[in-house]
Formats: structure tokens, sequence, C-alpha cells
């Protein structure tokens, strides 16, 4: 008896540790942003977000708003306009129905007048989720380039592309595969 109750304890310990665990996360993505009337911040120019893609994580769709606004100094690197990403949120939504919810936590765009498209970072804190990523935690950041593809009334981009990656680490959450074994 006290030998069953030992393994079962290391079982548990060890599902426990798998669970625990930090994992590294890439995902690819592609789709669209569009400016928005909704005012996270007084002084910023909010757009939302549309992305699907797959990766370390499996299919997914990412929903987000985030408020663009004047940045303090731009990083050396930068020579044409730049901007800051003051605010926002997000969810991903995955083929499991599985969601995982992100803040932005900062962020920054470098616009390239000559090549007519702009270098894109934004920093995520995970917040958690529902499914597998209930508790989940970590950070995740953001690399793309965007694009316009049609301006408004004031020359100003009104529906932009956006094609990049997401890099970084959740904390909390079974790859799928480890999942499946557990089933077994």
């Amino acid at each position: 008896m006290k030998h069953t109750a030992t393994v079962a304890l290391m079982l548990t310990l060890g599902v426990a540790g798998v669970y625990a665990q930090q994992r590294p996360v890439k995902m690819t993505f592609s789709g669209t942003n569009v400016a928005t009337t909704v005012n996270l911040q007084p002084g910023t120019v909010t757009d939302e977000t549309h992305l699907a893609g797959n990766g370390t994580l499996g299919g997914f769709t990412f929903r987000e708003l985030h408020a663009d606004g004047p940045s303090p100094q731009p990083p050396a690197s930068c020579s044409g306009p730049f901007f800051a990403v003051v605010a926002g949120a997000g969810v991903f939504r995955f083929q499991d129905r599985s969601l995982l919810i992100v803040t932005v936590m900062d962020g920054s765009g470098c616009v390239n007048p000559a090549a007519g498209n702009a270098a894109f970072t934004a920093n995520y804190q995970i917040r958690g989720g529902t499914g597998r990523f209930t508790g989940a935690s970590g950070n995740l950041t953001m690399t793309a380039t965007i694009a316009p593809v049609l301006r408004n009334a004031s020359n100003a981009p009104a529906l932009l592309t956006n094609v990049g990656e997401f890099e970084g680490t959740v904390l909390g959450v079974a790859m799928e595969e480890e999942r499946q074994d557990e089933r077994r």
C-alpha cells in the first residue's frame, strides 16, 4: 500500500511538472490592421488587428486592439517616422477553442517611407485564458512588417497588411502531444 501511494504521488508530481514547465513558443501569422473609432487612450489612434497563423501551440486566430501614440525618442536604428504602442490587449483562439489572453506591455513601429512599410514590435504579458490556457502566464513578442493597402480621406493608413511572428514563453500549459500521451 505504501509503495502504491509513493508511485501515485510521483506520477502526480510528474504530471504537475509537465504543466508547470516553461514552453518556448514560436508562431507565424498574416492578417490585417485597421484603424478604429475606439478610443483606448486620449491623444492616440487605436488599431484593430486580425491575424491567423500556426506554430508551436497549433493553428490560431488573434484579435487585438492597441493604441498607437507619439514616442518620446525613436531608437537609433529608426531614421523614419516612429510611433509607440501605449496600451492594448488581445485574444488568441486556437483550433481546440482554447483562448489565450494577452495584455500589451509596450511596443513601437518604425516607418520606412522608401519601402512603403513599417517594422513593428509589440511585447505582451500572458494573462491566462480558457481550456488548456487556464492559469497560463508568460511573455510573447510580436515582430511584424505592416504595409498600407488603403488610406482614408486624410491620407492616413486605414487598412494595412500585417505579416510576422510571435516568439516567447508560456508557463502553465502542456503541449498537445503531451496531452495526447496522457489520454493514452
